[in-house]
């Protein structure tokens, strides 16, 4: 039916509204400063009518269960903008966009020519999220949930903003164990120095909708694995 939204995305945004009660989901454009590209656009948090001050009940909602799928995070937003300008090459090649979130990798991934993309999140939401963004952008991903259940093997293994708990670090060498290439963005490892890794480009990034970060956090370094 005409007006009628779609399950997911009403399922999306009940919860952002149990969270912030507030708060909705708007489809965003993105905005690319090296490519042509024009037509990426997800389902994010609207910024609108959220500048009043949280209450300590949304506060402790946030952090209990973080929706980071209804941000475009500036790491994933400047490693989509690397894939859609060609700067790295991805065209008929396997794919894994790790901790996908709202996707935004893994789609401009295939929008630049990948023959498989796989998204691969913990969070089921993320999940519904992604297959919703990646049907808004006439794009088809395939999903896993559990990266250790994964026993192929990827041409490219894509991971943008994943390194902000210690504890995932080790996840970098597990990277190289299933792809033949990784690529990853991130903003918050000041010292990354992984065994068999090389700083490969660093922009700046903000993330969409703009939470007002740190200008040290807007600086997106892409760090590529190297043949040993």
């Amino acid at each position: 039916m005409k007006g009628e939204l779609h399950p997911a995305h009403r399922e999306l945004d009940n919860h952002i509204k149990s969270l912030l009660p507030a708060a909705r989901l708007k489809l965003s454009p993105l905005h690319f400063e090296t490519t042509e590209y024009r037509e990426l656009k997800l389902w994010l948090i609207d910024p609108v009518g959220m500048d009043a001050p949280l209450s300590e009940e949304e506060v402790n909602a946030i952090f209990t269960a973080p929706p980071y799928w209804s941000f475009c995070w500036g790491s994933g937003l400047a490693l989509a903008e690397r894939l859609l300008n060609g700067a790295h090459a991805i065209k008929g090649k396997t794919v894994l966009d790790f901790g996908c979130g709202s996707a935004v990798v893994g789609i401009a991934a295939a929008l630049a020519g990948a023959s498989k993309v796989i998204a691969c999140d913990l969070d089921p939401l993320a999940l519904k999220a992604s297959a919703l963004n990646a049907s808004e952008n006439g794009v088809e991903l395939e999903f896993l949930d559990d990266f250790f259940t994964f026993e192929g093997k990827v041409d490219v293994l894509l991971a943008s903003d994943v390194l902000y708990d210690p504890e995932n670090r080790p996840l970098v060498q597990r990277f190289r164990a299933v792809a033949n290439e990784v690529v990853v963005a991130d903003s918050r490892v000041k010292n990354f120095s992984e065994q068999g890794f090389v700083l490969c480009d660093q922009v700046r990034a903000v993330t969409e909708p703009d939470l007002g970060e740190l200008d040290s956090v807007k600086q997106i370094r892409f760090y590529q694995s190297v043949v040993s």
